[in-house]
């Protein structure tokens, strides 16, 4: 009887062991699928750097405004080492202004350098626009379509921030219909320093009407599959937002300057 039971006992203590090392694995596996803490914090700050991006193309965040570092912490759900990172990536966008010892501040629109952004831009969208009638597919030009008749539906709703989401995806996505790697790096360059601007630009007299226009003809120019009229409309829109913006930041002037 002692030998059966001490077997059943060395029997028992095998399967607990075998369930005990198999537990021991479990726990041992599962942190290989989790992300390491630093990736998770990456992720953090780049949420955080979105939001802010967002507030400060909106005007959320005023130009020349100092931020305060307790307040956003709090208005973003993040601490403050995340929110630093964040803000060193909107630096490099030129949206923030880090000085040393001192708060950051919201960047100002610099004036002096809208004409040549603009510039820059309707040439890399005018290329894009000819490369794209002719390399685009026919689902490429019909997701386009669906997004043309989303971005007239947001500008007879008078909703202007869903307009705004919109009307940026259809020209990324002219400029991924292009199938050109350098074109689309560089366009990810410098529309980030644009975004503020083309909102801006959106305030100014007729222009958000003119531009829902302007977008049909040039979506009616790719599906046509004209590439030179794709991408002269679409260069010369580019080129208008950049005078409107001007426009809307000479009438700011003026009124702060009468005041």
């Amino acid at each position: 009887m002692r030998q059966y039971f001490g077997q059943a006992n060395g029997a028992e203590t095998g399967k607990m062991n075998l369930s005990g090392e198999a537990r021991v694995q479990q726990k041992s596996e599962a942190p290989r699928g989790r992300k390491p803490p630093k990736l998770k914090r990456m992720g953090l700050h780049e949420r955080a750097a979105a939001r802010m991006r967002t507030m400060i193309i909106r005007g959320e965040l005023a130009p020349g405004s100092q931020t305060q570092e307790t307040k956003l912490s709090k208005s973003l759900g993040v601490s403050r080492t995340p929110l630093r990172e964040a803000m060193k990536v909107l630096a490099a966008e030129g949206l923030i202004e880090l000085r040393p010892n001192r708060s950051p501040r919201i960047a100002d629109i610099a004036v002096d350098s809208i004409s040549e952004l603009f510039e820059a831009l309707a040439g890399i969208e005018r290329l894009a626009a000819e490369l794209a009638a002719e390399r685009a597919t026919d689902r490429d030009l019909a997701r386009l379509r669906t997004l043309q008749t989303r971005m007239e539906g947001h500008h007879r709703s008078g909703k202007l921030d869903d307009y705004f989401a919109i009307n940026g995806e259809i020209h990324s996505m002219i400029v991924r219909m292009a199938r050109n790697t350098p074109l689309r790096e560089a366009h990810e360059t410098l529309i980030s320093r644009a975004e503020r601007a083309r909102y801006l630009a959106l305030g100014a007299d007729r222009r958000w009407s003119n531009s829902v226009d302007e977008h049909a003809d040039i979506l009616a120019a790719l599906e046509a599959r004209d590439g030179e009229a794709a991408g002269r409309l679409l260069g010369a829109h580019v080129h208008r937002t950049g005078t409107a913006l001007l426009e809307v930041l000479a009438t700011s002037n003026l009124k702060r300057t009468a005041a």
